[in-house]
């Protein structure tokens, strides 16, 4: 299982970071990432981490603003996001998917969390 936590309402330019912790599996080869979806909008994707390297991957809109670090100890994968913008109002899912490729489509991914609403007020 995945639980998604840390949401909430900031002002644009603050931060927020979300927690994505697995539970009931070991973490190994698994590619572990974050989608959003914003109002009336399709789900898109955010940023994912090779869970067993440590390497990771960041949409344009996201690229010097979020990073997806990972607490192997704690089983958790976080979403730091920095100067964040009205745009970036979402619900933030995040997702897992065994192996070792990145892919930015939601169809790659086995298992979700439920979402955590963010909010960026200008």
């Amino acid at each position: 299982q995945l639980q998604a936590s840390g949401g909430g309402l900031v002002q644009a330019g603050g931060s927020l970071r979300l927690s994505c912790t697995v539970s009931g599996r070991t973490l190994k080869q698994h590619i572990i990432g974050w989608f959003r979806q914003g109002p009336g909008e399709e789900r898109e994707f955010v940023a994912a981490i090779r869970w067993s390297v440590g390497s990771t991957t960041y949409v344009d809109s996201v690229k010097g603003r979020f990073t997806i670090p990972r607490d192997i100890a704690k089983n958790t994968v976080y979403l730091q996001m920095n100067s964040l913008k009205p745009e970036d109002t979402a619900v933030y899912f995040c997702a897992a998917r065994e192996g070792n490729y990145f892919y930015n489509t939601q169809n790659r991914y086995d298992f979700w969390g439920q979402g955590t609403q963010v909010t960026v007020s200008s």
